[in-house]
């Protein structure tokens, strides 16, 4: 005898399986109008329209035709719910020659319907951005990866509720990043990857309720840095930089600093020293610096004192007299509680005897230190610490890229090592 099984789910009511709807791909979304009469347009009310070039595979040119129609009904659709989210994700697909898609259309479709998060990741994306996204008072999160294009921000751009904005793989001309950021007036999240500042003497920002900040550039390719980089946010609790050192910098009112990830490298173009030394300067309240540097970019000599910092970690290949470089670093974090070394495998560093006063963070503060390292050179480092560390809890040892009988022999001389700090725990992994 046949049982019946009860459809528990389509007795729910509409704006919850409008929700439940909005988790799946939009070709699963569809797929579900064939369950029931009741199912037929329901995916036609989702909150999340997002699409990929995946979507394209195999597509004739007649069923192209059909999915812009689709689409189109879509978002055009009378009496339409409004958007949390709408995307194109694609590297060729949605704006090429082609297929004609009208994406400037969709974006503005999704703009009239009060979409709160866009995300594009497009080519010559900056050709088809309608001046209306700039100015779109529903915009809470706004994603846009020009692929090398330009992003032509209006002179009338007000972007009053947005909150999060991440700009990657675009070209900024003049004061565009200026004028886009200072018009996004509850700005709490920003993120900048792999982009090019042109024409530009200066790169400003200034935002009174940033909280993360997000600046990534290539390492590998050098692109324009004979600008000054000025960074005015009150509140921001994260900054993350990576780049080449750039002509200037100034940085102020970082007073809420908790967690920054600075990794920079030489340029011979400019006076790496001064510069750099005004990006640390810049933030000295900070409690936890990750650093990643190979070389002694900037001059500890004219470093700040960095009262609020617990945690330092610095990664880089090294360089001649980085023991004397990370010292006198020390020197300036008298309050510093967590203090790590992490050298890549390919690192060659030597730890010389240091004649130089011992930082006070050693003798008073200092309860973990943890060492990445390939070298069997670390029994000097490690030795200087255990006799200078008085507080010390715990030394983590994590030995890479040794033969077992080099770590053996470099574990057997490590707890051999004096301890000046009775309750210290030595961990070899």
């Amino acid at each position: 005898m046949a049982m019946c099984v009860e459809d528990r789910i389509s007795s729910f009511p509409d704006h919850i399986l409008f929700h439940i709807l909005s988790f799946l791909p939009i070709k699963e979304a569809v797929r579900t109008s064939i369950i029931s009469t009741k199912w037929r347009y329901l995916f036609a009310s989702i909150s999340t329209i997002k699409f990929d070039g995946s979507l394209m595979s195999g597509l004739t040119d007649r069923n192209v035709d059909s999915f812009k129609n689709f689409v189109d009904r879509l978002l055009k659709f009378p009496d339409q719910v409004s958007l949390d989210c709408f995307g194109l994700n694609d590297i060729v697909s949605w704006n090429d020659r082609d297929h004609n898609f009208d994406v400037s259309d969709w974006i503005c479709a999704a703009l009239c319907r009060g979409v709160k998060e866009i995300d594009l990741d497009l080519e010559n994306l900056g050709d088809i951005l309608p001046a209306l996204l700039f100015t779109c008072h529903s915009l809470v999160t706004l994603k846009l990866v020009a692929l090398g294009s330009e992003i032509k921000v209006p002179s009338d751009v007000c972007l009053g509720n947005l909150k999060t904005l991440q700009l990657g793989n675009s070209v900024l001309f003049g004061d565009s990043i200026h004028r886009l950021i200072s018009n996004c007036h509850v700005l709490e999240d920003l993120a900048v990857i792999e982009c090019r500042f042109d024409n530009i003497s200066e790169v400003n920002i200034q935002s009174p309720w940033l909280k993360r900040l997000v600046l990534v550039f290539n390492l590998d390719v050098f692109g324009n840095i004979d600008y000054v980089l000025v960074i005015n946010t009150p509140n921001l609790v994260y900054f993350q930089y990576t780049d080449a050192v750039v002509e200037g910098y100034n940085l102020t009112n970082m007073k809420s600093l908790e967690k920054a990830h600075i990794n920079i490298c030489e340029s011979d173009s400019i006076d790496c020293e001064t510069s750099a030394t005004h990006l640390i300067q810049g933030i000295r309240n900070v409690r936890s610096l990750s650093l990643t540097t190979d070389a002694a970019i900037f001059l500890t000599s004219r470093l700040p004192i960095f009262h609020n910092l617990i945690e330092f970690e610095y990664c880089g290949l090294g360089f001649d007299g980085i023991e004397t470089w990370l010292v006198e670093f020390l020197h300036c974090a008298p309050n510093l509680e967590t203090f790590t070394l992490n050298f890549p495998v390919d690192a060659r560093i030597q730890w010389k005897v240091l004649p130089v006063k011992v930082p006070s963070c050693l003798s008073f503060h200092l309860k973990e230190i943890e060492i990445s390292c390939s070298e069997t050179h670390i029994i000097e480092m490690v030795s200087y610490f255990l006799n200078n560390a008085m507080v010390l809890e715990n030394l983590i040892i994590r030995m890479k890229a040794m033969t077992v009988t080099q770590k053996r022999k470099v574990s057997n001389q490590l707890l051999q090592l004096l301890k000046s700090s009775k309750k210290c725990l030595i961990v070899i992994l």
